[in-house]
């Protein structure tokens, strides 16, 4: 069987990284974590020995939270899935929302035209109910009734998702323990910013069959995530120089996140993944 699902939580890690809410602050998470200012890192000063275990220790306090997040989709997946045809729509609204929200869509639209449009959307539901089946396209209310959601809480959505949090370390020894801690806050902190592309993965581990697939997938897109940060552990000097190439890309980064949460969030409301799996068979010969 295909694991496109395992490659792609791979790869929302990698994005969640590269995204202009995460890359920024590396630095300042490695400050933290080796007890050296910012600026004396950019000058060429060198952590002392410790630096890649406190970095571990920090990836795996996110990932404990993340994995977490992926047990308790998981199990509520059974209601998901004996709800299928009618939390679909539901589960595709919300990651067009997110997409919209990466490519600056949602800060766009101001609380009245998110209520009409929400308004306008409920009365296609409504009006298709009356007809007892779809309107046009194969859409019916349950697909009107949840894309009303993007109307009513898009505009407020988009200004909590960009809220700001800070995490600042008045103890600036490093160690393991406030490495863990780090990466337990981080993940809770940082929420908000990578939610978009966290949240489809969470989505794709709701609809997993067991709870131990859904930890799994939420393992690898820790995975995805905890191994730029480990690499940088390791090569402090490399990717600073790299930051300072790469930054001029982080707008490209977010809206190419966007393009792909359209994409994976409209092919989930019309309950269509499955057609992206066959399409991505020639994978199964990498697949063990």
């Amino acid at each position: 069987m295909t694991d496109v699902s395992l490659a792609g939580a791979f790869l929302a890690g990698l994005i969640s990284f590269l995204s202009p809410c995460v890359l920024p602050l590396v630095p300042g998470y490695i400050s933290m974590l080796s007890g050296i200012g910012v600026e004396q890192l950019r000058q060429g000063e060198q952590p002392k020995s410790g630096l890649f275990a406190s970095a571990l220790s920090f990836v795996m306090g996110f990932s404990v939270v993340f994995i977490g997040f992926g047990a308790s989709a998981s199990a509520v997946g059974g209601f998901l899935r004996q709800n299928r045809a009618l939390l679909a729509p539901v589960a595709g609204a919300l990651i067009i929302l997110f997409g919209l929200h990466l490519l600056g869509g949602l800060l766009r639209m101001n609380l009245r035209a998110g209520l009409l449009l929400g308004i306008v959307l409920v009365a296609l539901g409504i009006a298709s109910l009356l007809r007892h089946g779809p309107l046009f396209a194969g859409l019916g209310a349950s697909h009107f009734f949840s894309l009303s959601i993007i109307g009513f809480l898009g505009p407020q959505f988009a200004r909590w998702l960009n809220r700001d949090v800070h995490l600042r370390s008045q103890n600036s020894k490093p160690g393991i323990f406030s490495g863990f801690l780090l990466g337990f806050a981080f993940a809770f902190g940082w929420t908000p910013c990578i939610g978009p592309i966290l949240a489809t993965v969470l989505t794709l581990a709701a609809a997993s069959e067991t709870v131990s697939r859904g930890v799994l997938l939420l393992a690898i897109y820790s995975a995805g995530l905890a191994v730029p940060f480990l690499l940088t552990a390791v090569g402090l000097g490399a990717f600073l120089r790299f930051y300072k190439n790469f930054r001029k890309y982080l707008h490209a980064v977010e809206l190419f996140s966007g393009a792909l949460l359209l994409f994976v969030g409209g092919l989930v409301f019309l309950n269509k993944l499955a057609w992206l799996s066959g399409k991505l068979t020639f994978l199964n010969r990498f697949s063990m």
